[in-house]
């Protein structure tokens, strides 16, 4: 039986950065599954199934039959070949693959760790909160898809939100986690938590209009910055859509909502500096935050010029990974 702590620790180390780079990874593929529009391929929640593709004919007739009785496949899709089906399928098979790889790295390890360091004194039961989010998102990845199998041509954009704040979640506290383990050193001077807090904030609502922007398709509409179309505000939108309660729904106004927000950031985030440079800051954190905030701004205006692209519209979704990572590292090192 193994007692040694640093062993415990060495193996929690490499458990940790390997989990976190495959949800990174799984964050990559449900993103270009969703801008591939492959995420309603296969509309059966196969939780204990379907862990091989279909591997003859009579197999890929049957799920591309399936997905033809859905809206998609019938406004948007129809006429579609199967050859064509193969492709967007497997986008959604390789996305199903990985959660459910990840759901096994998740709990392996810990049970591992369970029967063998139990009566460590660096043991923690808190890393199967891990595992409880990672099948919490399982399910919330099938509640997202089912709102795009009877009456819409699409998922819910709000699940979708849900689902990738989830996965981000996810990573944050793993992250978090690592910190910890690692023993980071915090500040000795510490930031003020109400500006902090609150650029937190800000982020993750960019966050989440960003992800509503994605599930209305409300980058495609326009694609000109800084202005859109000639004005600052979306001219096809009117006092009643803006009063409206299908506000959010309205893809104008959340991509103006998205523009807005991150203007909004960027200010404080300047606050922030200031603050950095007036008291003496240690500021090589708050550089490396910078330059993924500035990064995620190049790409969100790349991704949007070009007609929401998909390579540049992916990296601006992985976008979003750096900068949390990177405000989490002046989270973690500004705490107690």
């Amino acid at each position: 039986m193994f007692v040694n702590s640093d062993n415990y620790i060495k193996y929690l180390k490499l458990w940790l950065i390997t989990l976190f780079s495959l949800i990174v990874l799984m964050v990559a593929v449900g993103g270009l599954t969703r801008l591939t529009d492959s995420g309603l391929s296969i509309t059966a929640w196969e939780l204990f199934t379907g862990i091989l593709p279909p591997l003859n004919t009579s197999e890929w007739n049957f799920y591309f039959s399936e997905y033809k009785k859905i809206p998609e496949y019938q406004n948007i899709n129809f006429g579609m070949a199967l050859d064509e089906f193969k492709v967007i399928f497997y986008w959604e098979y390789v996305h199903r693959l990985l959660a459910r790889f990840v759901g096994l790295f998740t709990l392996v390890p810990l049970l591992f760790f369970s029967l063998y360091f139990k009566n460590n004194r660096s043991y923690s039961n808190k890393y199967y909160w891990i595992f409880f989010l990672v099948c919490l998102q399982g399910f919330i990845g099938w509640y997202m898809v089912s709102s795009g199998l009877i009456e819409n041509n699409d998922v819910s954009h709000f699940r979708l939100s849900i689902h990738l704040s989830l996965a981000l979640f996810i990573l944050c506290l793993i992250f978090w986690y690592i910190l910890d383990i690692y023993k980071i050193e915090r500040f000795d001077k510490k930031i003020p938590n109400l500006l902090l807090v609150f650029i937190l904030k800000l982020i993750v609502l960019q966050i989440v209009l960003g992800a509503f922007l994605s599930g209305l398709d409300g980058g495609l509409i326009y694609n000109s910055w800084p202005d859109m179309n000639g004005s600052f505000f979306p001219n096809d939108v009117g006092y009643k859509d803006v009063i409206n309660s299908q506000l959010l729904s309205n893809p104008s106004i959340v991509q103006f909502l998205h523009r807005l927000t991150a203007y909004l950031l960027l200010f404080f985030i300047i606050i922030l500096n200031f603050i950095y440079f007036k008291k003496k800051y240690d500021f090589k954190y708050l550089l490396f935050f910078d330059l993924a905030i500035l990064i995620q701004i190049f790409l969100g205006i790349v991704t949007l010029i070009s007609g929401v692209e998909i390579k540049y519209a992916s990296l601006h979704q992985l976008g979003s990974i750096l900068v949390l990572s990177s405000y989490f590292l002046i989270l973690y090192k500004n705490s107690n």
